[in-house]
């Protein structure tokens, strides 16, 4: 690997965001959903008016990570009452950790997951946590190693379609990895 960046994304950065999530999205997750279901999602869960309201969201930050000025995956993080389900004042939620295909396996996600980390412990957040689908072994698997446990379940919307995630969590301390 050359150099790899991680910025925090700002509005500019918007039509980037939409491209680089719509594309993650659908490479991690075109197996095993409907046509349909995936376009319906794509379009409403990453259009630009989201987006930039998500990018205004004081509560919610973007994490651009580049290689050699490639944009190549990205964080999403949210705080109190911007999480999706537990809006807990002592808990990170990482939403999102998405990198290209091609360079998954080269600890682009790693360095990113290290990110939430370190963003949690500025905050004195006591936990993160996230939710995964239970069809993503491999996600399951990423964050286990991590360190993370299952803790309860949620449903996850895929156009029509309602899908079960795994609702995980790590408690910060101060020998944890991030």
């Amino acid at each position: 690997m050359n150099t790899l960046e991680i910025t925090k994304a700002t509005i500019q950065n918007v039509d980037e965001l939409q491209k680089i999530s719509r594309q993650t999205f659908y490479e991690s997750f075109y197996q095993g959903n409907t046509k349909a279901n995936m376009n319906k999602y794509l379009e409403e869960g990453f259009s630009s008016d989201k987006l930039t309201k998500e990018l205004n969201d004081n509560n919610s930050t973007f994490y651009l990570a580049f290689l050699d000025n490639k944009l190549i995956g990205y964080l999403k993080i949210k705080f109190r009452e911007s999480q999706t389900e537990l809006k807990d004042e002592d808990a990170v939620e990482i939403e999102r950790i998405y990198v290209l295909k091609e360079y998954q396996g080269k600890k682009i996600g790693q360095l990113l997951f290290e990110q939430a980390g370190h963003i949690a412990r500025q905050k004195n957040a006591g936990y993160l946590w996230l939710g995964v689908w239970e069809e993503n072994p491999k996600a399951i698997s990423f964050y286990k190693k991590n360190g993370f446990v299952e803790f309860d379940i949620h449903v996850f919307k895929l156009g029509d379609d309602e899908q079960t995630d795994i609702m995980m969590k790590l408690k910060l301390t101060n020998n944890s990895i991030c």
